[in-house]
């Protein structure tokens, strides 16, 4: 089953799709007793790229193909740059990327470069990327991708219509993280359409986080790479859909982040990549009353290098039983 079965609520045919949707919603026990509420985890890292961008760009994928596009392009931090790569390549498309340089993870890169697409390493943030690709496609026939596409947001809104079919009713606060804004904005579209209204509340990290402050970053730094920008192309839609659900947007530090990202991976078994864990540093922080649903919105494997300089070391250890006893049970 995938996010098609809303088929009658999108505004194409599925004319290119991996089977995206359809990811699990999973109570968090432990994350539940911290916070005292009753806490899921929607796990989008599940999606056939490892995160949410794919709900948005089967359907922008789609409709570019119905509209007789050749190419697809778009500005990333890595998970669209990944999403687009690869249905791009699964339409027959030509597809280009622009990353900003040196500052997309490992994992994200891996996947646009093994799915063919052309990567282009801009030397200046993603807002200036997204500026450039903007008139890119003012001046070439080429779908531009970005959630700016309406047919991204369309797509995207379908995970509220499964959090809400999956409990039997809408949850009191959705907790999500917040970079271009384009993901709250979706889930916003979905609640309005299923009948629902719980709180959103959106989370940014402390050193990109214009929604908080009122006014753009012009150099954004945060550990949780998805959410590294600085004037989000959302940015209305983002705050009507917050102020309009009496929901909020505030800050995390990267050590919260990073204490949350431990946290969800050690307690409640889930691999999330850092800006995921942005929307339980909320929680955490900040704290929700009755059922809260948190937005994991992509795979840890996206960002192994992060992964691994934060966990415990390996431990080195000879081929003999005595050694691997001292070594498991030490």
């Amino acid at each position: 089953m995938s996010l098609w079965r809303y088929r009658d609520r999108l505004p194409v045919e599925p004319l290119v799709t991996l089977d995206e949707g359809d990811t699990p919603l999973l109570r968090a026990p432990a994350l539940s007793e911290r916070v005292d509420c009753d806490v899921w985890l929607k796990v989008e890292g599940a999606n056939p790229t490892g995160s949410f961008k794919d709900r948005g760009m089967t359907v922008a994928v789609s409709a570019a193909v119905q509209e007789g596009a050749r190419a697809v392009v778009c500005a990333s931090t890595g998970n669209t740059a990944a999403s687009a790569a690869a249905y791009a390549a699964r339409a027959g498309l030509r597809g280009a990327v622009i990353v900003p340089e040196g500052k997309i993870a490992t994992g994200k890169l891996a996947q646009a470069l093994m799915h063919g697409a052309r990567v282009v390493a801009l030397r200046g943030n993603f807002d200036e990327a997204l500026t450039l690709v903007r008139k890119l496609v003012e001046r070439h026939p080429i779908a531009l991708v970005n959630s700016v596409n309406e047919f991204r947001i369309e797509g995207q809104k379908t995970a509220a219509f499964e959090v809400c079919d999956a409990l039997g009713e809408p949850p009191d606060v959705l907790c999500i993280p917040v970079g271009n804004a384009g993901n709250v904005t979706a889930w916003s579209r979905g609640f309005r359409e299923y009948g629902a209204a719980p709180r959103l509340h959106g989370y940014q990290a402390a050193g990109a986080a214009p929604l908080v402050h009122g006014a753009p970053v012009e150099r954004p730094e945060t550990v949780a790479s998805a959410i590294r920008i600085g004037n989000p192309a959302r940015w209305e839609d983002a705050m009507d859909a917050v102020t309009s659900s009496r929901g909020e947007i505030r800050a995390v530090s990267d050590d919260e982040i990073l204490d949350a990202y431990a946290f969800v991976g050690e307690r409640e078994g889930l691999f999330c990549e850092p800006a995921s864990a942005a929307a339980v540093a909320g929680l955490l922080k900040y704290g929700a009353q009755g059922r809260v649903v948190c937005v994991l919105t992509g795979h840890g494997l996206k960002d192994p290098t992060t992964a691994i300089g934060r966990a415990s070391p390996v431990v080195p250890c000879e081929p003999e039983l005595e050694a691997v006893e001292e070594a498991v049970l030490a």
